[in-house]
């Protein structure tokens, strides 16, 4: 797995796993991408591997193979980036467009962050920690990501739909991201959530 990525002109990573998603729309013309929102996500919940993250993604899950599925029937959701729980990083939607991530939510009085955010989706719940692949594939990621975006906050699901969205939980350490990132690009790292 690669630990460097680079974002192309149209907004793809080179050295993912590509599996474009039906499921994004155009951003406004001169939104400024300034937000990164991490996620989790595990299909069936609590339950890692297999192709029902993207099948999701992709609008073409089997609904029939597991009784959770069949309330994800009419869903129709998709991240940017999904990062496997060994490192390997999948892109779903061109970072260059909206995603549909977010939902119903908020960052700092600005409503609908699908509008001008990135969305990166965990293999992982709340009470299970995230993998060391996991936190090294998410820095590099970010690295690039802000070589390529004026990105100027991270925050997480939880605290842009509070109430509503947990993720990605209190298993997920901030501090272990913000130093990763510190270490890597030797510069002061985006605004974090308190």
């Amino acid at each position: 797995m690669s630990t460097h990525f680079h974002i192309d002109e149209t907004g793809w990573a080179a050295d993912v796993t590509r599996l474009a998603s039906p499921n994004f729309d155009a951003r406004s013309p001169g939104t400024e991408i300034d937000l990164l929102v991490i996620h989790n996500i595990s299909l069936p919940p609590g339950q890692f591997g297999g192709p029902f993250i993207a099948d999701l993604f992709g609008n073409c899950l089997d609904c029939d193979l597991h009784p959770y599925f069949d309330q994800l029937r009419a869903l129709r959701v998709s991240a940017h980036f999904l990062i496997r729980r060994d490192g390997e990083v999948m892109q779903f939607v061109s970072a260059d467009q909206r995603a549909w991530h977010a939902g119903a939510s908020s960052f700092r009085g600005r409503e609908r962050c699908n509008d001008f955010s990135i969305g990166i989706e965990l293999e992982g719940t709340d009470v299970d920690p995230f993998e060391d692949a996991q936190y090294a594939a998410l820095a590099s990621l970010t690295t690039a990501l802000r070589a390529r975006y004026p990105l100027t906050a991270v925050t997480g699901h939880e605290h842009i739909a509070p109430g509503r969205k947990t993720d990605p939980g209190p298993c997920f350490d901030w501090v272990r991201y913000r130093k990763s990132l510190i270490q890597k690009e030797q510069r002061l790292p985006l605004d974090f959530p308190a």
